[in-house]
């Protein structure tokens, strides 16, 4: 047969249609070779480009077809079902199949070889020994570099004659002689080494945690997709429910993914997974090598690791069959991927697991709205709850301390009397504390000192936020007014800027507390690989009394010497420029207070807080999600936000300032139009104003937000300016980006 074979590639070409194929002739010397989910150069205009093979055919479908120029890997690098998750992330996003696919096969794309290691083996079997030993006499390091080989199989030469005592001209002798053989192969690339399957002590799940795993464990032998919302307070033993799923689904030969923010997956989890399922675990993090990931990766697709532990980008993980899928803290705002595509692995679990016929659970102590929301009476997902620590163990005590009050009496300081009080009886007991620094905010944000106040926008009921041109600004709809120097609630004239440094808290308390030792955990801290291990270790094994940081203290850590909790500035994610401000501020807060009271000793938390009566301050201080909820969900009917609409954000960003906001009107221009034809009166938008952070790494950024009850319809907008724009902005050197679920407005 002589017939000519095409391929239609999909080309890494920026400001081509977002879903467009180009046809290519297969050139006959790679007949054979070139197949679906192959990565190939070809030729583009008058450059070469690198394209995805992503169908082939005998047909022709244009005159004048170019030719393939070469394959640039052996094999191919995704699947039909991997191809089919990246349109889907394409077409809900609003980015480019291609740059989707990047996404979906990401380390595979940046596949390293690892240097083969020779590895010495003795010929010699143990019995034949003490004959060798009489033959050897004259030889002792000959002798101890083959005994120690006998003992210790697998060594390189360097290693066997370090371990040996003797010259690695003795280890290449014996090599010579036959004595030791050399094997040559591939290291496998393991991120965690140190941890292993361990004999596991049987495990007495309480009543709730037995009903969750039964809930689950019933869906999953139906082999029917169904999402479940756990909803168990700090302390209840979700993690000990994963584990027992986990166990439900390997029986059917499925395979299961957990989720966890990138900031909870401390070596605690790691440790605990593996414990529990050995070498069957692969691990996904940022942290990891590439060549780290690539073998991991490895292992899933060929289905040596069915247990999946990671953070956002583990949703990609090419598991053929994923019959569970879990997300820990499912409210974490860190599973938004902030570049193209802008995913939300909450969204792409469902797909998944929709799609495979798959079990998602859910799991947090301060759902997200949107998922709480769900899991209500005739909702998508099943509430489970488990509203009880295990063991017993109460719930700790919490104490608002009015920082208004403190500022009246005459300390203007960092930290309330009573927390220093605190400390200094936990110093003395020989017990720990955890010092929580809530950096989500603003130095500009300006707060009266006295009454509290913070200047709220009239339209948007956001946090107006302060400029060096002395105005405020709202940053959803670019409503300004002067700023006040007097309060003009209560009159005070301590109105000024608010923020706070996790060094400068570790320096006064270092002052405040002489002889307290003092840990500080932060994005500073812990660059280097193992630093946050380092640290949690220190702190877990005694070594230190007071731990001070951020977000990184807030989650995921199980550490039972902790039975006080102090935090510094509840306040300044309260009053950022976001309509989640109050939902994050209740989470985070009610999060860190379930660092403490762990251990056999009673916990205790004390919030520094400028407005103690804000209904999430004082929900998470009585651990009452269900109070926080109600207050919170009146506000968001109210204004119109989600969860009841979508909302979606489009952010233009460039060096010239005057520009970008030229760009943004003829945008806002272009959508009224597609809104006017779409019959859209129930899609709002807002804008174009300035970013909340207006300028970042040199580009000026202004932003456009729309939001519908009417997704249909918001969609259908998107969809006709996504044609109409290839998703390009409107001039030269500006970028556009889509944003659909924004979690921050940033």
């Amino acid at each position: 047969m002589n017939n000519q074979l095409y391929a239609d590639i999909l080309v890494e070409v920026p400001g081509m249609q977002p879903d467009r194929t180009y046809q290519y002739k297969v050139p006959r010397n790679l007949v054979g070779s070139v197949q679906f989910g192959n990565r190939v150069k070809v030729p583009f205009g008058k450059q070469k480009v690198t394209g995805f093979v992503v169908g082939l055919s005998e047909e022709k479908a244009v005159e004048k077809v170019k030719e393939i120029i070469n394959l640039v890997d052996n094999g191919r690098l995704f699947r039909e079902d991997q191809l089919e998750l990246a349109k889907w992330l394409a077409g809900y996003y609003f980015c480019s199949t291609v740059k989707a696919l990047q996404a979906v096969i990401a380390p595979a794309l940046k596949k390293t070889t690892p240097r083969p290691v020779a590895r010495l083996y003795s010929v010699v079997e143990p019995a034949q020994l003490p004959e060798l030993r009489r033959q050897m006499t004259r030889s002792p390091k000959r002798l101890a570099a083959l005994e120690t080989a006998l003992q210790h199989p697998g060594l390189n030469k360097r290693e066997l004659a370090s371990m040996a005592g003797v010259s690695l001209f003795v280890v290449n002798q014996l090599c010579a002689g036959g004595i030791l053989k050399v094997e040559t192969n591939l290291p496998v690339r393991d991120p965690y080494p140190q941890y292993r399957l361990t004999e596991q002590a049987q495990v007495s799940l309480t009543g709730e945690q037995s009903r969750a795993v039964q809930d689950v464990a019933d869906a999953i032998r139906k082999g029917r997709h169904r999402a479940f919302m756990l909803h168990g307070v700090t302390g209840s033993g979700k993690t000990e429910v994963y584990l027992h799923c986990i166990e439900q689904v390997l029986g059917t030969g499925r395979q299961a993914i957990t989720l966890v923010p990138e900031i909870s997956l401390t070596p605690q989890m790691v440790r605990l997974y593996k414990a529990r399922f050995g070498q069957h675990v692969a691990v996904l993090h940022s942290r990891m090598s590439d060549g780290e990931r690539y073998d991991e990766w490895t292992r899933i697709e060929n289905g040596s690791a069915p247990v999946v532990l990671g953070v956002r980008s583990a949703i990609l993980a090419p598991v053929p069959d994923p019959g569970l899928i879990i997300i820990d803290e499912e409210h974490e705002p860190s599973y938004k991927q902030e570049e193209a595509p802008r995913y939300h692995a909450r969204a792409v679990a469902l797909y998944r697991a929709r799609k495979s016929r798959g079990v998602l659970v859910l799991g947090s102590a301060t759902p997200s709205l949107e998922s709480y929301c769900r899991a209500l009476p005739g909702g998508e997902y099943k509430l489970i709850n488990m509203r009880h620590r295990i063991n017993g163990k109460s719930m700790p005590n919490v104490q608002l301390v009015d920082m208004r009050r403190e500022v009246q009496s005459g300390n203007s300081a960092i930290f309330s009397l009573v927390l220093l009080q605190k400390l200094r009886e936990k110093l003395h007991n020989k017990e720990q504390a955890i010092i929580f620094l809530n950096r989500r905010g603003f130095k500009t944000l300006v707060v009266c000192r006295e009454c509290g106040l913070v200047l709220k926008c009239p339209r948007c009921e956001i946090s107006l936020t302060y400029h060096t041109d002395g105005r405020l600004r709202c940053h959803y709809c670019n409503y300004r007014v002067q700023a006040p120097k007097i309060c003009p609630d209560c009159g005070g004239g301590q109105v000024g800027y608010f923020g706070t440094g996790t060094q400068r808290v570790e320096m006064e308390l270092s002052a405040a507390l002489p002889g307290g030792r003092i840990l500080r955990m932060d994005a500073d801290t812990t660059i280097r690989k193992g630093s946050h291990e380092q640290i949690l270790s220190a702190f877990s094994n005694g070594e230190a009394d007071i731990l001070v940081g951020t977000q990184m203290v807030a989650k995921g850590l199980d550490l039972p010497g902790v039975t006080l909790v102090g935090v510094i500035n509840a306040d300044s994610s309260l009053h950022m420029p976001d309509f989640r401000a109050g939902e994050r501020t209740f989470q985070l807060l009610a999060q860190v207070a379930g660092r403490t009271g762990r251990g056999d000793k009673p916990g205790e938390v004390l919030i520094q807080t400028h407005t103690p009566e804000h209904y999430a301050v004082q929900a998470a201080s009585r651990h009452n999600y269900s109070a926080f909820f109600q207050s919170e969900i009146a506000v968001r009917k109210e204004m119109g936000y989600p969860p009841f609409a979508k909302m979606v954000r489009v952010l233009l960003s460039g060096k010239d300032d005057a520009a970008v906001q030229q760009a943004a009107e003829k945008i806002r221009t272009q959508l009224d139009g597609f809104v006017e034809g779409a019959n859209g009166g129930k899609i709002m938008i807002v804008g174009p104003a300035p970013a909340p952070l207006p300028r970042l790494k040199e580009d000026y950024r202004w932003h456009i937000i729309l939001w519908s009850a009417d997704y249909r319809r918001l969609r259908l907008v998107m969809e006709r300016f996504q044609r109409a724009t290839g998703g390009a902005a409107p001039g030269k050197e500006l970028r556009m980006s889509i944003d659909v679920d924004p979690m921050y407005i940033m």
